[in-house]
């Protein structure tokens, strides 16, 4: 059987700028991405993506004679994987109206009009999904629980080592390999997962939910409240509180990041803070990319979506409800706006133009500290992204 995660196109769009540069699937909340928890109970099986065009090189369809196109947005359970399972050629499992999946032979029959299908509604009415940005920090606690039960059912725990102090043992699971020194986990409020070769210097405190994946690292003296997810080979540092890390990011030094999404290879400046919550206690908006405006997000704590290569320098203070685009640089005194486009180069003093080949010799750079490649795929990629951002980069049409 292959299974070929689609991006439901009316929630792609509410969760750029991180559907930008990967499929919806291949988001993460809790432990894992999305795609990773299908593929743990769904089992043995091709996967692929149905996605963008300009996605497509890199998160390739791999489609065969039988494939089953699960909506990307949706986080599995038991029941859903059954109910997938039992589908026949031309059936869809549907809950609320919403395609979950379908059977079918080929691609090109696909379609998330869901009239054009035998369809068989859910009994699954518990199951995650994200439909916008903040849903990813807003329900990481429910997914990083569900991901905890998942990847240790079964499993014996590293020993905590001696010098550390904790409450709740039992829900505090340590991978192979991985180091913590001196420091304070607090599992009563939820699951700490530390994932492989992942390292917790001296004086940490962290109450869950909490999870580290493998080989990410948090600095000396660093304060996080849960539900919080650093991901892979990710350092963090400062205060910390609700925030989804994406893969090879820093934030390495003091300052306050809360209720906030930070995307892949992103490098935020010593002491950077960002505010989650208005002086007034108002319900905060957000940019929509599907609106063109700010809308309502139905939150009084909501901070930062950070996108993919985005960096700020030291000092940088983002507003409550900020969204930074794919690539963008931040630097100077003051509050950038609420928006800043991919690509942009400044600050609160005014924007240019992050011209493309000075981003991939910046991007480069970083990558190859990391001992990993920019690829020309990805360059593509980028490419796209920086064509496609040209409507919001006001200046460039002054």
């Amino acid at each position: 059987m292959h299974y070929l995660f689609f991006d439901p196109s009316a929630i792609r769009v509410n969760l750029l700028p991180f559907t930008f540069t990967r499929p919806v699937a291949n988001l993460r909340i809790g432990i894992l991405t999305i795609d990773e928890k299908w593929q743990k109970f769904l089992g043995n099986g091709e996967y692929g993506y149905l996605t963008q065009d300009y996605l497509q090189t890199k998160y390739t369809l791999n489609q065969g004679h039988l494939n089953v196109f699960i909506n990307g947005s949706i986080c599995p359970t038991d029941k859903l994987t059954a109910e997938i399972r039992d589908l026949q050629l031309g059936e869809a499992l549907i809950a609320n109206q919403q395609l979950i999946a379908v059977c079918l032979s080929s691609a090109s029959e696909f379609t998330e009009d869901i009239s054009k299908y035998a369809c068989k509604e859910s009994t699954e009415k518990n199951f995650i999904q994200i439909t916008y940005t903040y849903d990813i920090f807003s329900k990481n606690g429910e997914a990083i629980e569900t991901d905890f039960k998942l990847l240790t059912l079964g499993r014996k725990s590293q020993e905590i080592p001696d010098g550390n102090q904790w409450i709740n043992k039992e829900n505090i699971f340590i991978e192979e390999g991985a180091k913590v020194t001196f420091s304070i986990l607090n599992a009563s409020t939820g699951p700490i997962y530390i994932g492989k070769n992942a390292e917790i210097m001296e004086g940490s405190k962290i109450r869950g939910p909490f999870a580290i994946c493998e080989e990410a690292g948090l600095k000396m003296d660093s304060k996080i409240y849960g539900p919080t997810t650093v991901g892979p080979h990710c350092k963090v540092g400062g205060e910390v509180n609700n925030v989804v890390f994406y893969a090879y990011s820093n934030k390495g030094h003091d300052g306050f990041v809360g209720n906030a999404v930070i995307g892949e290879w992103v490098n935020m400046g010593a002491d950077t803070n960002n505010s989650n919550l208005k002086n007034t206690y108002d319900e905060v908006k957000l940019w929509s990319y599907r609106t063109n405006k700010f809308e309502k997000t139905g939150l009084t704590f909501c901070g930062l979506m950070m996108a993919d290569h985005a960096k700020c320098g030291i000092n940088t203070m983002f507003n409550t409800g900020t969204v930074v685009g794919v690539g963008a640089n931040i630097f100077g005194a003051g509050f950038p706006r609420n928006f800043v486009p991919s690509f942009s180069w400044g600050g609160a003093h005014g924007f240019e133009t992050f011209v493309l080949n000075k981003f991939y010799k910046t991007a480069e750079a970083v990558c190859k500290r990391r001992n990993i490649a920019l690829t020309e795929v990805d360059k593509e990629i980028l490419k796209h992204v920086y064509e496609q951002s040209k409507t919001y980069r006001f200046w460039e049409k002054e």
